[in-house]
């Protein structure tokens, strides 16, 4: 099998661990954050029995937070050559992986304990060599910060790139139905393409965080966004047994996409991301089983305005301004 899926929390971080101990010749490893110390031990590990090991880090979020330099310290006292990621982009926030040359990792989760303990995250592992070589293209070309444009040959999905073509084609030829879990809803030209989906008879099923758990400035494009998809009779919900990282679209549960893309024209226009489709049967039914699994123990979002004043009061003080809440809703209901 080329393809295999790891699913967090559920497989813990021992396949990656795992992987890396094997690794006889080299890792390539692309990340938005590190901090997890068995990963840390672990790839400091390979790189004391020769392992060639190279690392990009994004070096700092938008708001300007660096959150990888304690990690990035340790490696360079390893000895491991480390580099901020490619300037070109606003953000690397792809999460990706390459062992030996051989097999590639594309991942929704950073390598923070959270992601590996507590959050809903997927891996693909693809031993595809022509997805393996791509992905080790784009890595050499970050790198040397050089251009890297895979164009219409490109098996995979990358923003700045292909990423909205393509996750927007996967929701176009869905017929039956069409499962999503992403932190962000907030694309306008996503969010048409899955309102068309529902209105050609998709059944759509749609987890989301809880609007606060959104950031304050993503906050408008947020709500707005799941509020269109509810106003077309959409159900969306949060999940209750986990904490929602996700980046995954399965349709007609025979395609899927997962990998670091947010629904978010940031993530399509101006930061680095990596996804990956996947039609393998055995992966696709189990992300299938996931997901209804994660759907059965949820709960729909209340995305009325009393709902959102509700949840939102304290978080925002602006916010009956800020999203045009009729704030005498919950004074005539209450």
């Amino acid at each position: 099998m080329s393809r295999s899926v790891i699913v967090l929390p559920d497989d813990s971080a021992r396949p990656i661990v795992d992987a890396i101990d094997n690794a006889k010749k080299s890792l390539r490893i692309k990340m938005f954050l590190f901090s997890d110390p068995t990963l840390l031990k672990a790839v400091i590990g390979a790189h004391r029995r020769g392992v060639d090991v190279r690392i990009m880090l994004n070096p700092a979020r938008r708001s300007g937070e660096e959150e990888n330099e304690g990690t990035r310290r340790q490696l360079s006292a390893a000895g491991i050559e480390v580099i901020d990621s490619n300037p070109a982009f606003d953000v690397t926030h792809e999460k990706s992986m390459v062992v030996d040359g051989e097999a590639a990792y594309v991942k929704s989760l950073n390598w923070q304990t959270k992601n590996l303990t507590e959050t809903r995250d997927y891996a693909i592992v693809t031993k595809d060599q022509d997805e393996v070589a791509e992905i080790i293209e784009c890595f050499e070309a970050d790198w040397a910060r050089a251009r890297f444009t895979p164009g219409d040959r490109s098996r995979l999905v990358w923003c700045v790139g292909n990423g909205r073509q393509r996750i927007g084609q996967l929701i176009d030829e869905a017929r039956h139905s069409l499962w999503l879990q992403n932190e962000r809803y907030q694309d306008p030209v996503i969010i048409e393409h899955i309102v068309r989906a529902k209105e050609r008879g998709v059944h759509v099923h749609v987890m989301a965080r809880p609007p606060h758990k959104l950031k304050r400035d993503k906050l408008v494009e947020g709500v707005s966004g799941l509020r269109i998809l509810r106003d077309v009779g959409i159900r969306i919900h949060k999940l209750k047994h986990v904490k929602l990282h996700a980046k995954v679209l399965l349709a007609d549960a025979e395609r899927t996409i997962i990998g670091s893309i947010n629904l978010a024209p940031g993530s399509f226009d101006s930061r680095r991301e990596l996804a990956i489709e996947v039609r393998d049967k055995h992966v696709v039914d189990r992300i299938h089983d996931v997901l209804k699994n994660d759907w059965k123990h949820s709960r729909p979002l209340d995305l009325s305005d009393q709902g959102l004043l509700a949840e939102l009061e304290g978080y925002d003080e602006n916010v009956v301004e800020d999203l045009a809440l009729d704030a005498g809703e919950q004074k005539r209901n209450g």
